[in-house]
């Protein structure tokens, strides 16, 4: 077994950030990079990107709202491959790395309720592949551009934005040219025993001259991850999962240590058809597909332990305690159909998409069930692990027509469809604990072949329709004021069962294979409005103020829990079953006001944007933990608030470019929140509800970005040198530090990039985490697992495992090539 000394964590002073400040005021603007400039050419001015967020096409610098765009070329600047590495470079936009096991929470301006860890993510951005809604953490392959809106996006974009939307953009299929690129990565993690791969091509082929095309992506990832599990058991139901740690052959006997348990092989590809047969017509049918594999989490339990459990002090900083691995699959499909048509005095655009999520994975739920205080922890071989499947199934559709008139007056109007259906289960196995509650405990039942503890599964199906516009005046050559509207209307209903099939055969007369579901269904409909004004001023050729007022939701539902049967206060026997206010919740919403800036300077070789927003959120969806179970549910706080400003911008200096970002949000709850976390107690409510003015957890209130790069030659060929730094403020893992929250520090990363290139081929060193920076990006649990809870401790402490924090992954050194090539 792996056992490492104990080494404090290394922290970022604040100093750090506050000497940045004046950096990130005077250099900041949108994170858009040059084009690809001849050899020898210095570069004059600042490439505007075309963004086509609105529904129309514009420049970051022309559009009257808050959003980024990431072009190819800061992509590979800053080797930013996934999710989680767009938000560094976005203001305002928070995206917690948790290894891709989970959906990675995207938070916006602080909008967030959810304490921090797995499945934290609150569902406030929306995020869309082309024009079709689906979350997928993307690999960032044969992309266009990456834009990123900020701020509430409710008339456009409609559910899921109340914070805003991601939008990637792939390159479009190219019908006069026949070119393609191959492409390789080759990369060494510090604390990793292997070398990491990644590699592919991109093809584009005219099948009929400027009328049918096709263009085709193929992509593999194989990351051997850096954290070892160094406390898996040999055989679950037998070996000890605690042996006598002073004996290294016992230790043996039961445990081994897996190095690198965190890995990933991730498989992407895309195929699009397009076909333009006139002027007027263009249409692309595309297939997009994702394979994520993954293993172990990301966590670590390195001082994380408590001071009475016998493994404290032997954890090392990239090991963890888990008794299982954990693999985890994900695969995402997307069938697409984008047409538009020009009819003259508008643009019809349909898009209909059909999509699908498959997970299925497995977990060490050993802690949950010892927290239970049920006596699991009384079997010497305890451990348990589950067995999780889900999958969803998307089809929507999407029309809308766009003026395209020089009329003063512009328009938008659509309607938009979405159906979609999931299932799930989710099964815990206690391997060995029915043979010792019978032999040891004297149960008169049967033993458990399939060792089930605990069966959950559950059905829920979502109808959800709208119809919307926009509508545009010039007053003047310069002054814009645009409205917009939104009227929606959607059906949510969730059938659920659960069983509990040990208890009832190893304490009941149950059968040895039986499994008994009586599913409970709630439904829940509600429609509503929302709303959207924006005005623009053209100050001068070079400057444009903006103001808007938008409003954005996310809907309601109901929770897929079993309802408690009406002598719950009677039954005393171990039960999950939802009350009856734990059963549904409603939609909520955020109505956003912001004021911006977009400023060029220096005939456009300096850009600075700044925004000021205040942001009301109402009914905010907050996670909690039923009563009887301690399931996860769903419920409604009165409201949040979030106010503050982002600044962006660019400099060019010839062959030396900066980018910078700054943002800073102050979000917190502006009512009190009664039993946020789940607990009914009088004596201790205090701290487990929220309070009027308690700080919202899972994002910093400051973050700051800052890239430089040098563009020369070298034996005429063109070096680009580039250097990228990342940080942010300290973050609280739970609302306002309740229920024994805790404040995870702040930080600051540093990137550096060296790329030697001609017209058809690169080649990029670099090196990620420069300074191979040991920080918490998130936390699994809270002090309460460990001894350390303000009011409440968890039942054996000494045993569990569970508290542990999510790291950021250590110095990566990596090598990249890329052939470019045209037939």
């Amino acid at each position: 077994m792996k056992i490492t000394g104990q080494n404090k964590p290394s922290k970022v002073a604040m100093a750090i950030s506050i000497a940045l400040l004046p950096i990130s005021g005077l250099l900041t603007s949108q994170t858009a990079s040059a084009q690809e400039v001849p050899l020898s050419a210095a570069i004059s001015s600042v490439e505007r990107i075309e963004v086509t967020a609105t529904r129309r096409s514009g420049t970051v610098q022309d559009v009257p709202i808050n959003i980024s765009a990431l072009s190819p070329d800061l992509i590979e600047q800053q080797d930013i491959s996934e999710l989680e590495d767009i938000a560094k470079w976005v203001p305002g936009l928070t995206i917690t790395d948790q290894g891709g096991r989970y959906d990675a929470p995207i938070i916006v301006r602080g909008l967030n309720t959810n304490s921090s860890g797995p499945g934290s993510d609150g569902g406030t951005v929306a995020t869309y592949v082309g024009e079709i809604p689906l979350f997928v953490n993307m690999r960032l392959i044969d992309m266009q551009r990456v834009e990123v809106l900020i701020g509430p996006q409710g008339t456009l974009y409609g559910a899921g934005t109340l914070g805003g939307a991601l939008r990637y953009i792939p390159n479009p299929v190219e019908l006069d040219m026949t070119s393609g690129s191959i492409f390789g990565d080759i990369s060494q993690t510090t604390e990793s025993d292997s070398l990491a791969g990644e590699g592919g091509f991109v093809f584009n082929l005219p099948l009929i001259s400027d009328e049918l095309g096709v263009r085709m992506s193929l992509n593999y990832l194989n990351d051997p991850g850096f954290m070892d599990y160094t406390h898996v058991v040999n055989e679950p139901g037998v070996s000890l999962p605690d042996p006598d740690w002073t004996d290294p052959e016992a230790v043996a006997a039961n445990l081994h240590s897996v190095a690198d348990a965190n890995g990933e092989k991730t498989l992407t590809g895309r195929i699009a058809l397009r076909w333009q047969p006139s002027e007027w017509f263009d249409s692309t049918l595309s297939y997009f597909y994702q394979n994520m594999e993954l293993e172990g989490r990301s966590i670590s339990q390195y001082n994380s332990l408590s001071s009475e459990s016998e493994l404290y002090g032997t954890v090392g900083k990239y090991e963890s305690a888990y008794r299982y691995l954990e693999p985890f699959e994900r695969k995402n499909d997307l069938l697409s159909l984008e047409m538009s048509v020009d009819l003259g005095f508008a643009e019809l655009v349909s898009a209909t998409g059909i999509t699908s999520t498959e997970r299925s994975g497995a977990r060490d739920q050993t802690d949950l069930l010892i927290r239970l205080a049920y006596g699991y922890e009384e079997f010497p071989a305890f451990a348990a692990y589950t067995d999780d499947v889900s999958s969803d199934d998307t089809f929507t559709q999407e029309v809308r027509l766009v003026s395209t008139s020089d009329s003063a007056f512009t328009w938008i109007v659509g309607g938009y469809y979405n159906k979609a259906e999931g299932e799930g289960y989710s099964k815990e196995l206690t391997p060995g604990f029915d043979e010792f509650a019978i032999d040891v405990w004297g149960a008169s039942g049967s033993l458990r072949p399939d060792s089930i503890e605990y069966y959950s599964r559950s059905e829920n199906e979502l109808t959800e329709k709208a119809i919307f516009g926009e509508l545009s005046y010039q007053i003047t050559d310069d002054w814009d004021v645009t409205i917009g509207a939104r009227k929606y209307w959607y059906d949510v209903s969730a059938s659920s069962a659960v069983d509990l099939p040990l208890y009832y055969t190893v304490f009941g007369d149950r059968s040895p294979d039986s499994l008994e579901f009586d599913y409970d269904t709630v439904a829940n409909s509600n429609d509503g409005n929302l709303f959207k004004i924006n005005t623009s001023y053209k100050i001068n050729d070079d400057m444009l103020a903006y103001m808007t007022i938008s409003e954005g939701f996310r809907i309601g539902g109901a929770n897929d829990v079993a309802a408690c049967p009406s002598n719950i206060d009677e039954i005393e026997t171990q039960i999950i079953c939802a009350l009856p206010n734990e059963q549904l919740y409603l939609p909520d919403t955020t109505t956003n006001y912001e004021l911006g800036l977009k400023t060029s300077w220096f005939k456009n070789k300096f850009y600075l944007n700044a925004a000021l927003f205040n942001v009301d959120w109402d009914d905010a969806q907050v996670s909690g933990a039923t009563v009887n179970g301690s399931v996860g549910y769903t419920a409604n706080a009165e409201g949040a608030n979030s106010k503050g400003f982002e600044l962006s911008s660019r400099a060019v200096f010839d062959d030396i470019s900066v980018y910078a970002t700054y943002s800073y949000a102050k979000a917190e709850l502006k009512a009190d929140a009664p039993y946020l976390f789940g607990v009914f107690d009088e004596d201790v409510q205090y701290w487990y509800d929220g309070a009027d003015g308690d700080r919202l957890p899972g994002s910093p209130e400051s973050s700051f970005s800052l890239g430089i790069v040098y563009t020369g030659e070298v034996m005429g060929k063109m070096l680009d040198l580039s250097y990228g730094l990342t940080g942010q403020s300290d973050v609280y893992s739970k609302v306002g530090l309740k229920d024994d929250g805790e404040v995870l520090p702040g930080y600051g990363l540093s990137n550096i990039t060296a790329k030697l290139s001609d017209e058809s081929w690169s080649v990029t060193f670099y090196v990620n985490n420069l300074f191979n920076k040991y920080t918490f990006t998130s936390v699994r649990g809270d002090l309460s697992q460990v001894g350390l809870g303000k009011e409440i401790d968890q039942n054996r402490y000494d045993l569990t495992r569970g508290y542990g924090h999510y790291v950021n992954t250590p110095r990566t050194v990596g090598l990249k090539f890329k052939y470019n090539f045209e037939l």
